[in-house]
């Protein structure tokens, strides 16, 4: 119970700050509107905290023990990464030929994305690191931290579909909408730079 509060804080913090979940939820509310986004948003919030249990079950340690692997990680990741930054770029305004219409992403897509996110691998290690400590009740410790950091994940990136709603309001044409998308594209790449470095 000591460690739950500083938890909580500790969730609260590296949930509502920028990065790449919260830019692409931003874009998504903007684009898709609140209700199209929930997968989106769920698949983070569940995916993230499986994320925090298969790491600390050890996957993890191996990261830090080969930090060559570490290296790969975040290639693959900032290469998909701008990857989605292209695709949110380019996007083609709702409404247009089926071809090029964007979609959202789906629970399965946004889950899966965690493993690519560089910032969630560096949360989840912080959380293992800190508030999961080896011992006796390791196991309970680490299903509480996943599901703290899955309940107050929610509602945090919540705020960000609702903010890209709150601007879809400022972007009844196609034209101002492509100049948002570039925006959100911009700034996907640029939360790449302090996590590369």
């Amino acid at each position: 119970m000591d460690t739950l509060i500083p938890l909580i804080t500790y969730a609260f913090v590296t949930s509502v700050t920028p990065g790449p979940n919260n830019i692409m939820l931003t874009a998504s509310g903007a684009n898709f509107g609140f209700r199209r986004t929930i997968p989106h948003m769920l698949g983070i919030s569940i995916g993230f905290g499986f994320m925090v249990v298969v790491m600390g079950l050890g996957l993890g340690a191996v990261f830090i023990a080969l930090p060559q692997m570490q290296l790969v990680l975040k290639i693959l990741g900032a290469g998909y990464m701008l990857w989605l930054a292209w695709k949110i770029a380019n996007s083609a305004a709702p409404g247009g030929d089926s071809e090029s219409r964007p979609t959202p992403f789906t629970f399965a897509q946004a889950a899966a994305f965690q493993w690519v996110n560089i910032k969630a691998w560096m949360m989840a290690i912080g959380t293992i690191a800190v508030y999961v400590p080896t011992g006796e009740g390791q196991w309970r410790r680490l299903i509480i931290a996943a599901l703290v950091f899955s309940l107050v994940n929610l509602p945090t990136v919540s705020l960000w579909a609702a903010v890209g709603v709150g601007i879809r309001q400022f972007m009844q044409n196609s034209t101002a909408l492509r100049a948002f998308n570039i925006t959100m594209a911009l700034l996907l790449v640029a939360s790449l730079v302090p996590m590369m470095f």
